[in-house]
């Protein structure tokens, strides 16, 4: 379904780039108490030097938000306080699955995308807090380095809720990673990348269907992309090796990042901490929700100026001072060990197949996993401590990014099927061998992109908790329209 037209949008490539510093956002603090208190409001933020402020929600006073930093292994809790207010001012769909005038039209509940937590902390989406309320919620924090990140969850109105500016960095830390001596603060720094649409006042603006009552899209593209909440930042660096943390945090949109020189860089990290050795690369993709852990080495470039792109977009702008002694710095060669899982100990396979319906009634398209849809019987029970493998079976021509609560998984191959031969003949043709992920896919992963007219298996251990969790498409207006499913983790007495 094709969005209505933006009427008198902003034409953000007319607008002078690189004017306005890359703002870094504040690292979280906790009480006296030793709990984080993190209240959602609204606030204005002024997202190019020429704009007027535009309105935002936030968790704090920023977008994104403040950063968490937290170490393996040492708990913490969080005190989540929805101030915002009673009204939203993006457009919701009161025919979406959660999003009924039943409930309140403003309502929140915050997950920590990568974390390993009990279900009563994991941000289900169903468990919302309206205006005025409080949830205080507790991070065991008992997994790996890695850079995890935080966002509204909240059922029916996720999409709109994050594209209103909730959500920030949780990085996670631990001895191991010490011990590489990675550049840090102030040559850390993490890159939160989203698309969004202004009008001429600069304000945001969401698109609909041009249907009052159906007004949902099918995704969300912008052509105003922005770096940690501003339009074409600069950023000056020292003529030395640097750290990004980066985030695709746009609800649609993926990424395909590159620097305008050619420059190579290294990746050390993806969704679920250190890869098993650096990864060099001319162009870096991305889908939403997916991370990425960046080594960039400015020491040879002093005085120069080099952009980040992604395709036709330049995203923002690195100044090599021209003085200062280059740091060069090298990672090692081995950054981790990380094991592969074994087929030997898979229990059980799901084949589960993402698909799109027609819908005339309502949307005029249904997105649905496994043919389910979100209120229907909970059908993925694995046992705590069990390895399964799941094959998403794609049979749309998007790429959907897949993403498990709870667990992190390993990619273990693709392979292309003949849709044609499935949509007429009812018969799954497989072509081809199976292909392995790419070297920079061989880390562990939260969020794995499912390619079109593909198998994308992975193979999973569930550990940690038992309880009720979720799966779903990553590009949230999917999300938003049935492409979410819940899965319950059974204790192992249940065996």
């Amino acid at each position: 379904m094709s969005p209505a037209p933006i009427k008198h949008g902003l034409y953000a490539a007319g607008l002078p780039r690189f004017v306005d510093p890359l703002p870094i956002p504040e690292i979280a603090k906790p009480d006296r108490q030793g709990v984080y208190r993190v209240s959602m409001r609204e606030i204005e933020t002024q997202v190019h030097r020429d704009l007027k402020p535009t309105r935002c929600w936030s968790y704090g006073t920023t977008v994104p938000g403040p950063t968490f930093e937290v170490r393996a292994g040492k708990p913490i809790s969080v005190e989540w306080k929805n101030q915002l207010p009673e009204k939203h001012f993006l457009p919701i769909d009161h025919t979406l699955c959660g999003a009924g005038k039943d409930v309140p039209e403003v309502r929140t509940i915050v997950h920590v995308h990568g974390a390993r937590v009990p279900p009563e902390s994991d941000g289900y989406p169903e468990r919302w807090f309206a205006p005025g309320k409080s949830r205080t919620v507790h991070y065991p924090n008992r997994q790996d380095a890695a850079t995890l990140w935080y966002h509204d969850h909240a059922m029916g109105i996720e999409r709109l809720n994050q594209y209103a500016g909730l959500f920030g960095a949780y990085l996670l830390r631990d001895d191991h990673e010490d011990a590489l001596h990675l550049p840090r603060a102030p040559y850390e720094i993490p890159l939160f990348i989203f698309d969004r649409i202004f009008d001429q006042d600069g304000q945001l603006q969401y698109p609909t269907s041009g249907m009052p009552d159906t007004p949902w899209v099918s995704e969300m593209y912008g052509e105003a992309i922005l770096v940690n909440g501003k339009l074409a930042p600069d950023l000056e660096v020292e003529p030395r090796t640097y750290r990004f943390r980066v985030v695709n945090s746009s609800n649609a949109r993926f990424l395909y990042l590159a620097l305008s020189n050619e420059t190579a860089f290294q990746q050390i990290g993806s969704d679920q901490g250190l890869l098993p050795a650096p990864v060099q690369l001319r162009t870096l993709t991305l889908a939403p929700a997916e991370r990425a852990d960046v080594l960039v080495d400015f020491s040879r470039l002093a005085g120069q100026s080099i952009l980040l792109k992604s395709q036709s977009f330049e995203l923002m702008r690195f100044r090599v001072k021209s003085s200062g002694a280059a740091l060069g710095w090298t990672p090692p060669a081995k950054l981790r060990d990380v094991a592969r899982l074994s087929r030997s100990a898979v229990v059980k396979t799901r084949t589960l197949g993402l698909d799109e319906y027609e819908d005339p009634v309502t949307h005029g398209m249904l997105m649905l996993l496994d043919k389910k849809r979100w209120h229907e019987p909970v059908s993925e029970k694995p046992v705590l401590d069990s390895t399964e493998i799941w094959e998403f079976v794609n049979y749309t021509g998007d790429t959907h990014p897949i993403h498990l609560h709870l667990v992190r998984f390993q990619v273990l191959e693709r392979q292309r099927f003949d849709i044609d031969g499935f949509r007429y003949e009812k018969k799954m043709q497989l072509i081809g061998q199976p292909v392995l992920p790419e070297p920079n896919e061989m880390g562990w992963k939260d969020t794995v992109q499912a390619h079109p007219e593909s198998i994308t298996r992975i193979i999973i251990r569930f550990e940690g908790h038992a309880g009720r969790y979720v799966w779903h498409c990553h590009v949230l207006e999917h999300a938003a329209n049935e492409m979410m499913r819940p899965f319950e983790v059974l204790p192992k007495r249940s065996q």
